[in-house]
């Protein structure tokens, strides 16, 4: 009956935090770039019983989590018609860097690529991070009169005259773990040893296997159709545990009335 009741907790406390992961997905259903998460669970360690039969006897000890994982698939992409708007088309991430930060340090890598254009000519995050080149340079288009970035990620800079100069490519990071990255909040990633075991590697998008959409952005991965399922079957598995935590001190209750 105590296994029992402890078996339940078990279970309520996993389908509690699915719950958890759950909102924190429909929450971020309109954040651009967003990848939804995903919890896996897996069984205690089970008490043995008997050895004696031809095979073990035993009794399960609950369940708990095994993974909280992220899901990197491709998000839909919004035509916006912005041309600061990129989008990475492919497995990559932009790299961006907090400009406060010391050299060779603060970069993340992010998937949202609602940029804008500072004062002084720098690509920017929403947040003001900046935007990086596949050298590791700040992107600044300052001293040209217009510029727009091609599906390879050239940024196409041009003068009144018509002179144009892409020498700059957009930086893209193609980490072989993207799974093993951690979120930072506001859309960005820091860089593990799980992820790459080189850190982040900037490159060209052609190099990284990718292209650039400029003036659509990537939205989040999150099908509300599915987590709406996995909420109705994390609301049945957390009442049919609390089910046998109260089940189990009904049985306690009648043992303890034996005494009357």
């Amino acid at each position: 009956m105590l296994r029992s009741m402890y078996s339940g907790v078990s279970g309520m406390k996993g389908f509690q935090t699915k719950l958890d992961v759950i909102g924190n997905n429909i929450s971020n259903v309109n954040t651009v770039g967003y990848k939804k998460s995903t919890i896996n669970f897996q069984d205690l360690l089970s008490q043995n019983m008997s050895d004696s039969g031809a095979n073990p006897m035993q009794v399960g000890l609950g369940s708990s989590m095994a993974t909280i994982g992220v899901n990197h698939n491709a998000g839909s992409l919004m035509t916006t018609g912005v041309g600061t708007d990129l989008a990475v088309m492919g497995d990559g991430f932009f790299v961006v860097k907090d400009p406060e930060a010391a050299p060779g340090e603060g970069q993340y890598l992010t998937r949202a690529g609602n940029f804008t254009v500072t004062a002084d000519g720098d690509l920017v995050t929403a947040q003001g991070y900046e935007v990086l080149d596949s050298t590791g340079n700040k992107i600044n288009v300052a001293g040209f009169d217009s510029f727009s970035i091609n599906r390879l990620g050239e940024v196409v800079r041009k003068q009144a005259d018509g002179t144009e100069d892409n020498s700059i490519k957009m930086g893209v990071s193609a980490p072989e773990n993207p799974s093993g990255l951690r979120k930072m909040g506001g859309s960005l990633y820091q860089m593990t040893n799980i992820a790459s075991a080189n850190g982040i590697n900037i490159q060209t998008a052609t190099d990284a296997n990718s292209e650039v959409g400029s003036g659509v952005l990537e939205m989040s991965n999150v099908d509300l159709t599915e987590e709406f399922t996995e909420m109705i079957i994390a609301q049945r598995g957390f009442q049919a545990n609390s089910r046998t935590v109260t089940t189990s001190d009904e049985i306690l209750q009648e043992v303890m009335n034996l005494k009357r």
